[in-house]
């Protein structure tokens, strides 16, 4: 049976498999070699994420098998703020790190094997937040969300991640390092451009490859087109 990769977040998660996005790009990666599990939760934050867990992780692996590893890419709407438009999003800092543990041990519990790799909330540009929330560059608009808080919350999830002995994903740092990220990897200040799930991509792989998940370590499901024989086709395809 192939290894599953099970990929949990918000909407930067559910988008993932979208033209471009780094889950579909993971699925391509590995192709015959694992299967990637979308749960990706459109505009949850991580209150939200926990009290939904067992419904949402309901088929994401089989009974014979734990998946090889979990992603946890919350945060972004845990960070909106609370005196803006989005306030029935935000989570408290200390709340936050609290659920990220519980998250984390859940996962830990129902699939033992499985590595749970943390990703810390994006960047936030927010000029363009606010051209998004309203459709307007008024002076007197206010960004639900900013990056000073998105960064809070990012040292936040690699202080869980530390402190749990999980791999960590700093996408908030390491996207920032990119020129004109703000335009390049973002398309409204918050989700990921082509190039900015590219980035997320490449993190991921490289994450994985830690933890000894790559190509390279991994099997193809069932004979290759050249292993099969032209005088013998079915010979190969034999148990």
């Amino acid at each position: 049976m192939r290894p599953r990769l099970v990929l949990f977040g918000d909407s930067i998660t559910e988008q993932s498999f979208a033209s471009g996005g780094w889950g579909a790009a993971l699925a391509n990666h590995f192709g015959r070699q694992a299967d990637v599990v979308l749960r990706g939760l459109s505009g949850y934050n991580t209150r939200w994420a926990l009290k939904v867990l067992d419904r949402a992780m309901e088929g994401a692996a089989s009974e014979s098998a734990d998946p090889a590893a979990v992603t946890v890419f919350f945060g972004a709407n845990d960070a909106s703020l609370p005196d803006q438009q989005q306030a029935h999003q935000h989570v408290p800092l200390h709340e936050y790190q609290t659920n990220l543990r519980a998250i984390c041990a859940y996962f830990k519990n129902r699939w033992p094997a499985a590595a749970i790799i943390l990703i810390t909330p994006p960047p936030i540009h927010e000029p363009a937040r606010i051209r998004d929330m309203y459709g307007d560059n008024a002076a007197s608009r206010q960004p639900e969300r900013t990056n000073e808080a998105a960064g809070t919350y990012a040292q936040a999830c690699i202080s869980v991640a530390k402190e749990l002995d999980h791999p960590v994903i700093d996408i908030w740092t390491q996207m920032q390092r990119f020129p004109d990220w703000q335009t390049s990897a973002l398309c409204d200040g918050l989700h990921f451009t082509p190039f900015g799930n590219k980035i997320l991509f490449d993190e991921v792989l490289k994450t994985l490859e830690i933890i000894g998940f790559s190509q390279q370590s991994l099997r193809s499901d069932l004979p290759l087109f050249h292993e099969i024989d032209p005088k013998d086709p079915l010979k190969a395809l034999e148990i």
